[in-house]
């Protein structure tokens, strides 16, 4: 029973100077918290469906961040990994008849081979060579696919596939808590030591090299990583619409993951997902107004983009905490008691 009392005493004093301390940090906690309880007040079906897709989406463009932010490997075809998880799960479900935790975890890792297929070849190049040559991938993945319509479904896609639970709230509730975990545990990959490195790496990759680390290998990791966060988002697309086609491999949707992480803000992790759940749930508002749907859109990210370049969540942060300027601690420095007025 002390033992008890002295880990609640102890979580309790984590969440009041740890959380609780910063706008930011708090506002995440309501955040989760309300997609936890969400259902409790509407169990609505289109509500629900949205919400199910920004998650999905949300991961799709954190995986973009973990691997170009962090990085900076330009990555203009991430919409590949995001394709063969969502092919490798139809695949595997349809024709080998795998039930949907098989066939996403399967996917995923049919993504992370992906990730060294094209890692591999781009190891050498940088800037605009890199960006285009990933983004010749989907292209040729596409061309593969309506190549081989009798494995792939050409351009119909692969329709049948079993749902991910029985109901649109199981649904709701598997993807939220897959989102919330996996966008923890890339943030948390950011945070630790390989983080470190994949920053350095960004910021000057001779120096991290004549350190003595081996930088192939992690931007290595980073395609592989990334190509699995995305591959189960890929998964998770194919199994709750019950359909995959070509439209998961579009250069479009590699660049509109690319929009979500720049809109949010990159090297954040928490940036680009913010981003989605502003972005995707504006869209549906804006089909209201169909024929203007695309214009406003383009006009809300490029206001965006031209008075927050740092992206909207890293400037509402600024403006709600101050920075330590030895520290860079926010709100208040509780290591060298700097003065933060």
């Amino acid at each position: 029973m002390h033992l008890l009392a002295y880990y609640l005493r102890k979580s309790f004093n984590v969440f009041y100077k740890e959380v609780l301390v910063l706008p930011s940090r708090t506002a995440v906690m309501v955040f989760v918290l309300g997609l936890l309880l969400l259902p409790i007040f509407t169990k609505d079906p289109y509500l629900l469906r949205i919400l199910i897709l920004t998650g999905i989406f949300a991961i799709l463009a954190a995986s973009w961040d973990l691997l170009s932010g962090y990085t900076g490997q330009m990555n203009f075809g991430h919409a590949l990994f995001f394709g063969v998880g969502a092919y490798a799960a139809a695949l595997l479900n349809v024709r080998l008849l795998f039930p949907p935790w098989g066939s996403i975890p399967l996917g995923a890792m049919a993504a992370v081979l992906a990730g060294l297929i094209v890692g591999i070849p781009c190891l050498r190049l940088r800037g605009t060579y890199l960006a285009l040559t990933t983004l010749s991938f989907p292209i040729i993945l596409l061309g593969i696919v309506f190549a081989a319509p009798g494995l792939t479904g050409g351009e119909l896609g692969i329709s049948g596939l079993s749902r991910i639970t029985s109901s649109r709230l199981g649904d709701y509730y598997v993807t939220v808590v897959l989102f919330l975990g996996l966008c923890a545990a890339m943030w948390k990959i950011t945070d630790s030591k390989v983080g470190i490195i994949f920053h350095a790496i960004r910021e000057d990759e001779l120096a991290v090299r004549t350190s003595g680390i081996n930088t192939t290998r992690y931007k290595l990791l980073a395609f592989t990583l990334s190509g699995f966060f995305a591959g189960i988002s890929g998964g998770l697309y194919a199994h709750f619409l019950r359909t995959v086609g070509p439209s998961t491999l579009e250069v479009s949707l590699s660049f509109q993951v690319v929009i979500f992480a720049i809109f949010g803000g990159v090297v954040t992790i928490w940036g680009p997902v913010g981003a989605v759940f502003v972005l995707l749930p504006l869209l549906e508002l804006f089909r209201f107004w169909p024929e203007y749907r695309t214009v406003m859109f383009a006009v809300v990210v490029l206001l965006i983009l031209l008075y927050m370049p740092d992206g909207l969540f890293p400037w509402l942060r600024d403006k709600v905490e101050t920075e330590c300027p030895r520290c860079k601690i926010r709100k208040t420095c509780r290591i060298c008691t700097a003065s933060l007025e």
